[in-house]
């Protein structure tokens, strides 16, 4: 478990500094002191490796930024900054959550799960916000949970072809829409 943890805290060091397009598994071993055929000992594919890598991300994200001690619109503003530090995990996330569209593919369960979390956490800060008289009641919470996930990942696409589109202010423009729109109850 050691050796593993050590495979994906320097991957995420090589991918950030290096982008996912410029990084090979050869490369990721080299960094660790192992083979290739030792690195993916670890993993039973380069696919679950990648969403490993991803995993771990947003355990470090989780930690780094206090997602668990803020509010989440916060949290989420907050590692969306983060990632316009770090274009080869942002390439790295937009890549393999592509691919785990196919359900045949290896992170296909991770990334649903990931959703499905996302949407939670979110349709619960939105209802929280409701209940605290922030956020009108007709906003449905479900709906606009959806809605911001589909905006961030949609963001990180249009940031990887034009790095000047700022995420973390359009993120933040839209919590302010979100909680202008209706008046509270």
């Amino acid at each position: 478990m050691a050796k593993r943890e050590e495979i994906l805290t320097s991957a995420l060091a090589v991918i950030a500094r290096n982008g996912y397009r410029r990084t090979s598994v050869r490369e990721l071993a080299d960094e660790v002191g192992l083979s290739q055929a030792g690195l993916l000992h670890y993993f039973s594919s380069k696919e679950e490796l990648f969403q490993e890598i991803l995993r771990k991300r947003d355990e470090v994200d989780r930690d780094a930024f206090d997602l668990e001690g803020t509010a989440p619109i916060d949290g989420l503003i907050n590692v969306v900054r983060h990632n316009a530090e770090v274009p080869g995990l942002v390439q790295l996330y937009a890549q393999v959550s592509t691919e785990a569209g196919d359900p045949e593919h290896p992170a296909h369960e991770f990334f649903v799960e990931r959703y499905r979390i996302f949407r939670e956490s979110y349709s619960a800060a939105i209802r929280a916000e409701q209940d605290a008289g922030r956020i009108g009641s007709d906003i449905d919470p479900d709906l606009v949970a959806s809605i911001v996930l589909a905006v961030t990942d949609g963001l990180q696409t249009q940031w990887m072809l034009d790095p000047s589109i700022d995420m973390a202010a359009t993120i933040e423009h839209l919590w302010r829409l979100v909680a202008a729109a209706a008046p509270a109850d």
